[in-house]
């Protein structure tokens, strides 16, 4: 339980600079607060998550190799906490005397900054996982604390963020020294929660896989890249993650414009609809376990993300069919009650994929004869950001067809316009969210083919371990001595 505990805690930070980095934040933070164009903040949130993509491969191969006293993963996890923290601050907190462009080059330099900050910790994090633990349903449950977590670190920084700093008394959704002072605290709680899970799970190094010393040339390196990311099962989860990036990147980006200004929500309650989601973190970890064991990993997974999807279309469907309550308090419910459900049906899928990449390491391992989960894990993530970008810069596109105000103050914008976000969002949305569902259906690995990889690996580590005994006994009289 300790160790279930210190390994999800670190999620904190990650579910705090999911927030942080989200589309959702960032696109009317720099559109609207910070006064850059929606075509400019689309596409640089775009680069910068491509960057990041290929920058993240690099750093999982690197933890992957590391070789020291404290292992692969610590010394990286370690590291990043003051950098997190220092990079944080800054791009929440660029200067307000600035002239616009410069203030735009500032803040897209520390948002890159930040993003290979947070990788730095979030990558050998993650790959921590698959080592603590090799057994089929445990996993599933390491991954339910990491998810729980970071929701709740993520929707818990949310609700701060709309109940204090952006509170009509601090001066509302568009005020920029609420957004500095959010950066002052989120730096702060990241590094302070990679910090205790670093330390939590510092006793268990000495039992971590440790890469053997090896000396090969190029060439087999790059065929053991390939062979890992090449996995089948990995290509799988690696294609429906390109077109859920899509879909994630564009809701996320348009999620408050519709809440405020489609709903007429107010900040607040914003921040009661994040307080759902903390409750749906509970709920998606109680589903997840048992619905993986009853259903089995792939068939739990699927249906639980599509009941997901057509939940989440519920709200705006009936919107845009005129059938939507017209009573504030009804919609907040409407919106409370359907936020609750889908982010519970979500959560508890991906948990059981996260669970489902993690088998992908002995399988890949197997074929390759090399442990790489590092690389695996960012591999998979990699299409996402790229495809999570192209969905933030499409966001942009949206705003520029309907012809959204920059300037317009909070809830001023012509219902119309609205209206006609949510007719050409809704589609593409749930259209790519199905895709990237349907694509998981050739994942191959199961229960019995994970046992099977699991005996190969040890049996393969035994017949190492042998032979390294035979090569260190003492030799007597041209023979080795028994």
């Amino acid at each position: 339980m300790s160790t279930k505990l210190s390994y999800g805690v670190g999620s904190i930070a990650v579910g705090v600079a999911t927030l942080g980095l989200s589309s959702s934040l960032l696109q009317p933070y720099l559109n609207r607060v910070i006064g850059l164009p929606a075509m400019w903040v689309g596409t640089a949130i775009m680069l910068t998550l491509m960057l990041d993509a290929v920058i993240d491969p690099a750093i999982g191969q690197w933890s992957d190799k590391l070789r020291t006293r404290w292992g692969r993963r610590h010394p990286l996890m370690y590291a990043s906490a003051p950098l997190i923290a220092a990079a944080c601050i800054a791009f929440w907190n660029s200067p307000a005397t600035w002239p616009p462009a410069t203030t735009g080059v500032f803040v897209i330099g520390m948002l890159v900054l930040l993003r290979l900050c947070v990788s730095l910790y979030e990558i050998p994090s993650a790959a921590l996982a698959p080592e603590l633990t090799s057994d089929y349903h445990q996993r599933t449950t390491l991954f339910s604390y990491r998810f729980f977590f970071g929701v709740v670190g993520g929707l818990g920084m949310n609700v701060v963020l709309y109940q204090v700093f952006l509170s009509p008394a601090a001066g509302g959704i568009l005020n920029r020294t609420g957004y500095a002072n959010f950066g002052i605290l989120a730096g702060g709680v990241m590094a302070a929660s990679i910090i205790v899970s670093a330390l939590g799970t510092h006793r268990h190094i000495k039992g971590l896989y440790q890469p053997p010393v090896r000396q090969v040339p190029l060439s087999q390196v790059v065929k053991e890249v390939i062979g890992t990311i090449g996995n089948r099962s990995l290509v799988v989860v690696m294609i429906s993650g390109l077109c859920s990036g899509v879909a994630g990147g564009l809701s996320g980006a348009l999620s408050q414009y519709f809440y405020i200004e489609l709903w007429g929500v107010s900040a607040a309650s914003i921040s009661f609809i994040s307080m759902a989601g903390v409750l749906a973190s509970v709920s998606g970890v109680a589903v997840a376990g048992p619905a993986a064991r009853i259903w089995g990993k792939k068939r739990a997974m699927l249906t639980l993300f599509v009941c997901s999807v057509f939940t989440s279309a519920v709200p705006l469907s009936l919107k845009l069919l005129n059938l939507a309550p017209a009573d504030s308090g009804m919609v907040l419910t409407l919106l409370l009650v359907d936020y609750f459900i889908a982010t519970t049906l979500a959560i508890s899928g991906f948990i059981i994929i996260s669970s489902m990449i993690a088998d992908v390491v002995e399988d890949a391992a197997v074929k390759t004869g090399v442990r790489s989960e590092g690389l695996l894990l960012a591999a998979n993530g990699l299409l996402p950001k790229f495809t999570g970008g192209i969905g933030v810069f499409l966001s942009g596109v949206l705003l520029t067809v309907v012809a959204f105000p920059t300037h317009a103050a909070a809830g001023t914008v012509d219902p119309e316009i609205m209206r006609r976000l949510a007719l050409i969002f809704l589609p593409i949305n749930t259209g790519m969210s199905l895709l990237s569902i349907a694509v998981l259906l050739p994942y191959k690995i199961d229960e019995s083919r994970h046992a099977s990889n699991v005996a190969t690996l040890a049996a393969a580590a035994a017949v190492a371990e042998r032979a390294r005994i035979e090569e260190a006994r003492p030799v007597v009289d041209g023979a080795s001595s028994i």
